[in-house]
């Protein structure tokens, strides 16, 4: 068994990890260790071979695998020691267990950060009646075999969800030659951004049906159709209106999970609603010296979003393991009307810095407006042309603002027009 001491371990070498061991490393830890099970550094960038990443981060539109490689660049030029094909096992003590070819390693810390990502729901997870044919993949599994290995997965395809990845496979699958019949969405809403509906669905003709869901899979080797039905206000199909929709590749694109089952064995709380593990505005768990970013904290919609919170994590991590975090009082932060969530969920009223406050709404609508009050006052308020679900929210209080907080935070969105 080998015995390994840094100063931050961080579990992940996706952007979230990158970030995070760079900053960490920029803020004068000595050792900084990145655990990576993959072969490669990257995450899922490395399969997002599609533009649009670092249009706020870089300032240029980037490709997923031209954004990653900047990152490790910096990871490398700052000497952070990358352990790939490394699989983390358990956490307990400050000491994080990993397995690789040598064999079992005790990694002693100072300070960890999460970065592991998240995962996608599949078909288990949504309890799809119907046979169990060939043919069915979550979207971000289609995307690696179309990208990476170079293998086709269908050619009449339907998508259940409207997720961002969902809706930029059926671009990518229209550049193929396949023909995407239609993307179903369970919700009133998309549950993408905008953008994409624009550019990935728009853009080539292919419809997008709300407030409708698969009922049913038909086929023996090879997906032979699916049914599809529009549902009520609770979200019961109406079967009487179904539709039959011949096809033989089904994709999903319902939603992320953050990945935390090793979050679980470090007794890290999580939040019900996120997923993700709850904290304060240093991206510090209910565990002192474990932090949290990226996608395994709450699922992003930029990658650019996610590596300025993952740096922000690295750089409050290299303070804790260095007993130079600030402490304060703690401020619970609430999703008020209208505030699906609200991360982070606590503020270390230490006013030495602004803090940021991101939140999505529960409701898409027009002419919107978001506020942060405090025992009553308003602390913050913005207006917003147009909000929906699929887009990140940010409001920011000052280190004055911060400094005065007595009571629970209240985040509040109001819609003068809703869109659901």
């Amino acid at each position: 068994m080998k015995e390994v001491y840094c100063d931050v371990v961080i579990i992940g070498a996706g952007p979230a990890g990158l970030a995070a061991a760079q900053s960490a490393k920029k803020e004068g830890a000595e050792k900084v260790i990145i655990v990576e099970r993959d072969v490669h550094a990257g995450g899922i960038l490395q399969q997002c071979i599609h533009a649009g990443f670092g249009l706020k981060y870089f300032g240029e539109e980037l490709t997923g695998p031209e954004y990653a490689e900047r990152f490790e660049e910096k990871v490398m030029e700052a000497g952070v020691d990358m352990m790939l094909d490394t699989t983390a096992l358990e956490v307990r003590d400050n000491i994080l267990v990993c397995t690789n070819t040598e064999g079992i390693i005790h990694i002693h810390y100072g300070a960890m950060v999460l970065a592991m990502g998240c995962r996608e729901r599949t078909r288990a997870n949504l309890v799809i009646p119907g046979s169990r044919p060939a043919g069915i993949y979550t979207a971000g599994t289609a995307q690696r075999l179309m990208n990476i290995y170079g293998h086709h997965v269908g050619k009449e395809i339907v998508i259940l969800g409207s997720g961002d990845i969902g809706m930029i496979m059926a671009r990518r699958l229209t550049f193929e030659g396949a023909h995407v019949k239609a993307v179903v969405e369970l919700m009133p809403f998309l549950a993408g951004l905008v953008r994409n509906k624009v550019q990935c669905l728009d853009d080539f003709g292919i419809p997008l049906k709300l407030s409708h869901t698969v009922v049913d899979i038909t086929g023996v080797d090879r997906v032979e159709s699916v049914t599809i039905a529009p549902v009520d206000e609770n979200k019961n199909p109406i079967m009487e209106k179904a539709e039959v929709i011949p096809c033989d590749t089904l994709l999903l694109s319902v939603g992320l999970i953050p990945e935390n089952e090793l979050s679980k064995t470090a007794g890290v709380p999580l939040s019900g609603i996120t997923k993700g593990a709850i904290v304060n505005q240093f991206k510090q768990t209910e565990v002192p010296s474990i932090f949290a970013c990226g996608n395994v904290l709450h699922v992003n919609d930029l990658v650019d979003h996610v590596s300025h919170e993952s740096e922000a994590a690295g750089r409050y991590a290299a303070l804790y393991a260095a007993g130079k975090l600030p402490e304060g009082d703690v401020i619970s932060v609430e999703p008020g009307e209208g505030v699906r969530y609200v991360c982070p969920q606590k503020i270390v009223a230490d006013g030495s810095e602004d803090v940021t406050l991101y939140f999505r709404t529960a409701l898409p609508g027009r002419n919107s407006t978001m506020e942060v009050s405090s025992d009553g006052q308003v602390l913050k308020k913005r207006k917003s042309i147009c909000t929906s679900p699929g887009t990140m929210e940010e409001l920011t209080l000052t280190k004055e603002q911060v400094r005065e907080l007595k009571s629970k935070v209240i985040v509040k969105a109001s819609h003068e027009e809703e869109l659901a």
